[in-house]
């Protein structure tokens, strides 16, 4: 162990952790190993070899555990909107709404199934456990999604990347009815009448509505000052920098949630809004590194204490049960869902096998459990700490070591096809 005292402690992780941040990306832009997995691997050793620093257990902070995953998310939520090429239709976001409409139900049954039969939860923990498990994450996922908005005319991204990336960015406010409908049953019981007609009312129809028509507005209004005449003479998008994409960040998820809606859903909406109302402008890659850069510290603090809370007892004692749900669900439960979602979508089979395999599950399952913790009465909070951390590092290690590859061998077989057909290759299905 290092004799170091806890405030120097501190700032050399700070620096440490600040610099790999800065240098990592570009070191590991073509090796089989994600950026996340060495920040988890950094975590857990700065923790065991200093003990000077604080106990970074989500369980012992509960407030900083919330408020730190919920500001990563909105951040990379921002990110995520912004990146997308693809202009937002019924029909050309297919494969967003199949993966919204039948694989996170699919398996969020599974999830909840298992934890009540095999991990003996009761109903609350169960539903609870279904919903932290049911958003995929684009805060671990930059592999394997569309990585910047592009401003030649005409562009479009891959299926595969473009889904991931859709679907990342609406499945974590999706997610929030069902965490509610889990604190409701573990303060008021299974029994609906108490609890069944508001959740529906309010919880689902008003919160979803609200954050859907707050995001849109707040993003087209931004847009329309930033892209307008008056904006090109006074130089808008030259003097403010990328502070934009901070202040409609903060501004939709504000709004929404005074007016008690989803957060979550306004970001990502409000994102979409504003890359849509110009499309073909560069400020949106001003924009988008400025939320990348912000997203990348917030994701390393998130994923270095994590790593730490690893060393230092995150898990209770877990058993084979434990370790055979997180295997179960992250190497069948998704895939499985994920496939059954996607025959007969625009997707070809190589793409489906990809968009299924890669439901990376990260920060906001963290969140979710987070907020639940606080909110409602659950008994077995801390052993769903542990379960739910067990799935973010299993899917740490297994999609962060498999992304690169798989999506590298992905764009050659799209661009080799391509070139065959004579197609573009982002339009070609493999």
């Amino acid at each position: 162990m290092l004799p170091v005292d806890g405030a120097a402690s501190v700032f050399l992780a700070l620096g440490l952790a600040t610099l790999a941040a800065a240098v990592l990306p570009r070191l590991l832009h073509r090796a089989p190993i994600s950026m996340p997995t060495v920040f988890l691997g950094m975590g857990a050793l700065g923790f065991w070899l200093l003990p000077q620093l604080p106990d970074p257990s989500p369980i012992e902070h509960p407030e900083i555990a919330l408020h730190l995953t919920e500001v990563c998310v909105i951040v990379s939520l921002m990110g995520a909107g912004l990146a997308i090429n693809r202009p937002f239709a019924w029909r050309t976001w297919g494969t967003t709404w199949r993966l919204l409409g039948i694989t996170m139900p699919l398996s969020m049954v599974a999830v909840g199934v298992l934890g009540w039969a095999a991990l003996g939860l009761g109903a609350a923990s169960a539903i609870l456990l279904a919903a932290a498990l049911a958003p995929t994450d684009p805060v671990l996922a930059t592999e394997v999604q569309v990585s910047e908005p592009v401003d030649e005319p005409g562009t479009q991204d891959d299926e595969a990347r473009f889904a991931l990336t859709s679907e990342a960015g609406l499945n974590d406010g999706l997610a929030f009815p069902f965490t509610y409908a889990a604190i409701a049953v573990s303060i008021a019981g299974l029994a609906p009448g108490g609890w069944l007609g508001r959740w529906v009312l309010v919880d689902v129809v008003w919160r979803l509505g609200v954050g859907v028509a707050v995001g849109y507005v707040v993003g087209w209004l931004l847009g329309r000052l930033f892209f307008s005449s008056l904006a090109e003479r006074l130089r808008m998008t030259e003097h403010t920098q990328g502070f934009v994409a901070l202040a409609a960040t903060f501004l939709a998820y504000g709004v929404a949630e005074v007016a008690e809606g989803y957060g979550f859903v306004a970001v990502f909406v409000c994102a979409v809004a504003l890359r849509g109302t110009e499309r073909e402008h560069q400020y949106h890659k001003v924009l988008h590194g400025f939320v990348e850069q912000i997203e990348r510290l917030l994701t390393v603090a998130v994923i270095v204490l994590l790593g730490g809370a690893l060393v230092r007892g995150v898990f209770p004692a877990f058993g084979w049960a434990e370790v055979g749900l997180v295997l179960v669900f992250l190497l069948v439960v998704r895939p499985v869902t994920g496939f059954v979602a996607l025959r007969g979508g625009r997707t070809g089979p190589r793409e489906r096998a990809v968009v299924a395999f890669f439901g990376v599950r990260g920060v906001g399952s963290l969140f979710y459990i987070a907020y639940a913790a606080q909110e409602g009465g659950f008994a077995d909070a801390d052993r769903l700490w542990g379960i739910v951390a067990l799935v973010v590092v299993g899917s740490v290690l297994i999609h962060g070591a498999s992304a690169t590859p798989v999506m590298r061998a992905l764009d050659r077989r799209r661009d080799r096809r391509a070139r065959v057909v004579g197609e573009n290759p982002a339009e070609t299905p493999v």
